[in-house]
């Protein structure tokens, strides 16, 4: 999931979770960080991924962040 969020041009980091979801019990969410200067909208990220996953793999929601936070050794 996060390599084809990452062929979008606007995005500079991303992070996939799993998020508690009434309907789906649990629903796949991107965390993402755009580059700067660049802008792109849930639906735009959740249709670009549409075009390039299978559709059980397409987010649910896309959360924006100006940050991701990582442990030392620079990962997620």
């Amino acid at each position: 999931m996060e390599e084809a969020l990452f062929k979008h041009a606007a995005i500079a980091e991303v992070a996939v979770i799993g998020l508690p979801d009434e309907k789906w019990i649990e629903a796949i969410t991107a965390v993402v960080v755009l580059k700067e200067g660049q802008e792109a909208s849930e639906q735009e990220l959740i249709h670009h991924t549409k075009s390039i996953v299978a559709p059980y793999k397409v987010p649910k929601r896309i959360v924006f962040t100006d940050a991701l936070r990582k442990a030392r050794q620079g990962k997620f």
